[in-house]
């Protein structure tokens, strides 16, 4: 059997399609149960396992689900996206990536179900802990990395939720209504940029519809823009249940079900093949797509692949802790190791460190963060690791979130005998989940009111947070001395938080996303989630920092923040423009006593746009790691092809020509150093019509030479003089004209132009 097997993983995919029955070419379009394909035992072709990820191998033992209810094998979990995209750390992505694909290799898994880059549209999205960002970019950036890592130890990765899965609300039927440019700009950039750079084995389409039409069921999303526009080359498989119409999704470039029916809709493509309303070709597509996957994942599987628990397990601590963001510190940390802490809050003791749902990873093994303060305080104290005598704890609250007298009482009595108190809160695991949205931004009234308590005993208190999205901090923020946003961390995490509170690892995690003052700010608040299985994505470009940037609005902590133990300083920013992009160098100075990294964010704006855009853009970013006193040049390139916007006049992206102002800085609202460029734009023959107006016409590379010549030329017109020449001399009168139709113009007595003579110019600029 093994050779049958090496011959047919050898073979042309074409020619296995060709050898197979109408019935196996279905048979390979769905599962064969809940997580692999089916097998062909005749021509000798395999099933391949595919497994939930997307920070962890979530081999399931038995039971199989999808919304991580069965128990499943023993894997390191790595720190969901929430975290991994605060890293902005593509490199450090890549190996967990590697990781992962280690791990993947060791269970048989040939497909890893991940990542997420599914854009953070709202803060309420109960799946957001498993999304990077609320920005194209680094969700591009960061999805490639994960992708490259996984993909580098030949397992397959599964870009997903392709696409607009904003929301978890009516997911199974919503549909997300979205105009060109926002859908192209904002929620496709990010997939755009994996695909072409990655080439994902697999993408996974999404449960909702787009603009009234199920995404796994498009033809213009799974066909003409993923591989006709993009080139992608791999195998479109089905969110676990997103299939509408088996063979409408066929035609449309839905090449694999999941997971399996039971053979009823393997059944219904051989009829429809029959019947004529399936062409044969169609099928031998998709079929010929799966055994490729097949073949790849065979090719590639590792039968005596293993992996060391325990660097895994160091490597998830290295990211969690690089993941923390500082959001605020006057001074009282990083703490010393002898200082006298009472640590409270229950998700000290038990940690809250992954979303729920169907990327649940049965851990390989779990700090707390409690047991790490403890290691460090005791070790510091002299008196052994682990001792940790001097380090009081009170629950404060329980598991769930709710508190009583008691449990305040005894939190209160820790935090008056203490100098620090670490006071820990987040969000409760049965509020964050795959399947529902969460219904505000607060973190649980008891909570709050035990910080109260706590406060009144000692002001001295740095909140440490766990939580999947963002909560509301206003109410706080600037009561405390210091936050410590923590995510969602994986198994590693109560040792990386323990790791950034004494200063092991200096904080250089930064926000992907903003954490507004209140959530009727953000930029979906009325349009969320929609009514009657639709939801207008009403703020267009809008998303995110973007949204806030351009109405000035307050916010707690912007996009980009996040402090660290030392300090920065920017130098001497130039920008240079080429073919390739903008590249952009700037020298950053460690101007403080520790060591520590900085993510240089690089945002552009146009002045003089031709079309709406938010005030700044994040068009790049790097890491840059720095002893103490040292100083470096950095330098970001910003890819041409991010510099374009979505021009609707032409379903095209056009890199808009003019002064780029360039900002550099620490967060969209922290900006450092500027400088300017000159870009060369695009030509962009837009169509023009009778309806065109002046203003169109007088910016056309060809009839915009030709009405001004016509225009400026004086003299007599059909009615005497001519008044054109007069419009032109006038700044005021040819801004109040620039919009008139020139089909009507034409006809007004007097112009230098005739109707017959504007038709013969638009058909010459049409090219017809």
């Amino acid at each position: 059997m093994t050779d049958t097997i090496d011959t047919i993983v050898e073979a042309s995919a074409a020619d296995v399609v060709a050898d197979l029955t109408i019935e196996e070419k279905a048979s390979l379009t769905s599962g064969a149960d809940f997580w692999t394909t089916k097998s062909v035992e005749r021509v000798g072709l395999p099933s391949i396992l595919l497994t939930d990820g997307p920070h962890g191998v979530r081999l399931q033992r038995a039971d199989s689900d999808h919304l991580g209810i069965g128990d499943s094998v023993p894997a390191t979990c790595f720190p969901p996206a929430v975290a991994l995209g605060s890293s902005f750390d593509p490199e450090l992505l890549e190996r967990v990536g590697s990781a992962l694909g280690e791990e993947a290799q060791a269970e048989g898994v040939g497909v890893l179900l991940g990542p997420g880059i599914n854009i953070k549209r709202s803060p309420l999205c109960g799946r957001n802990f498993e999304y990077l960002s609320e920005d194209p970019i680094v969700s591009g950036v960061l999805g490639s990395a994960l992708v490259r890592g996984l993909q580098s130890q030949g397992v397959g990765a599964s870009l997903k939720h392709f696409a607009a899965n904003n929301q978890e609300a009516d997911r199974m039927r919503v549909s997300a209504d979205i105009d060109e440019r926002p859908l192209r700009e904002i929620y496709l950039r990010g997939f755009q940029r994996v695909v072409e750079d990655e080439q994902p084995w697999t993408v996974m389409c999404s449960y909702n519809r787009l603009n009234g039409v199920y995404t796994s069921e498009d033809p213009w999303l799974l066909t003409k823009v993923l591989r006709d526009e993009w080139g992608f080359e791999g195998l479109v498989v089905s969110d676990w249940g997103a299939v509408n119409h088996r063979v409408t999704g066929l035609v449309a470039g839905l090449d694999l079900e999941m997971p399996a029916s039971g053979g009823r809709t393997d059944a219904q493509l051989v009829a429809a093949v029959h019947d004529g309303s399936l062409a044969e070709a169609d099928l031998d597509l998709a079929a010929r797509r799966n055994v490729e996957l097949v073949q790849k994942a065979v090719r590639n599987a590792r039968t005596d692949a293993t992996y060391d628990v325990d660097t895994h397990h160091a490597l998830a601590r290295e990211v969690a802790a690089a993941s923390i963001v500082l959001l605020k510190n006057d001074g009282v940390l990083p703490l010393a190791a002898d200082a006298s802490v009472a640590v409270i809050g229950e998700l000290a003791r038990t940690p809250r460190y992954q979303g729920a749902g169907s990327s649940q990873i049965n851990p390989t093994k779990l700090d707390s963060a409690l047991d790490e303060i403890r290691v460090i305080a005791g070790a510091g104290a002299g008196a052994g690791a682990g001792a940790g005598a001097e380090v009081a704890f009170a629950a404060g609250y329980d598991a769930d979130g709710s508190s009583s007298d008691e449990l305040t009482a005894e939190a209160v009595a820790a935090a008056s005998a203490a100098s620090t108190v670490l006071l820990f809160l987040g969000v409760p695991a049965a509020q964050e989940s795959e399947g529902f949205d969460r219904d505000d931004l607060e973190l649980p009234a008891a909570q709050l009111e035990l910080l109260d308590a706590v406060l009144a005993a000692n002001a001295n208190v740095v909140v440490v947070l766990s939580n999947g999205g963002v909560v509301r901090l206003s109410g706080f923020a600037d009561r405390v001395p210091a936050i410590v946003e923590g995510w969602l961390l994986g198994q590693a995490g109560g040792g990386a938080v323990a790791d950034v509170l004494y200063g092991v690892v200096n904080p250089s995690g930064r926000l992907t996303e903003t954490i507004p003052v209140r959530l009727a700010d953000s930029p979906a608040y009325l349009d969320f989630p929609g009514e009657h299985s639709h939801v207008r994505y009403g703020e267009g470009l809008f998303v995110g920092y973007r949204w806030y940037d351009a109405r000035d609005l307050e916010v707690t902590y912007p996009f980009g923040h996040g402090l660290s133990y030392t300090s920065f300083e920017y130098a001497d920013a130039a920008a240079t423009a080429s073919s390739d992009g903008i590249a952009v160098r700037v020298t950053v100075t460690n101007t403080g006593d520790r060591d520590g990294a900085e993510i240089v964010q690089v945002y552009t704006s146009v002045s003089g746009s031709s079309v709406v855009r938010a005030p700044r853009e994040l068009k790049g970013f790097a890491k840059v790691a720095l002893a103490a006193g040292e100083s470096r040049e950095v330098e970001v390139l910003l890819r041409r092809k991010d510099l374009a916007h979505w021009d609707t006049r032409v379903d095209e992206w056009v890199v808009e020509g003019g002064t780029y102002t360039v900002s550099i800085g620490s967060s969209s609202r922290d900006i450092r150093s500027t400088a300017t460029v000159e870009v060369e734009g695009d030509a962009v023959n837009a169509p023009l019509s009778m309806n065109s107006s002046i203003g169109e016409l007088i910016e056309h590379p060809v009839a915009g030479p030709i009405i001004m010549q016509a225009f400026a030329g004086g003299g007599e017109g059909d009615g005497g003089p001519n008044p054109a020449g007069a419009l032109l001399a006038d700044p005021a009168m040819f801004k109040m004209m620039a919009s008139f139709p020139i089909g009507r113009l034409a006809s007004f007595p007097g112009m230098p132009v005739t109707m017959d003579q504007i038709e013969q110019l638009i058909a010459a600029s049409n090219g017809r």
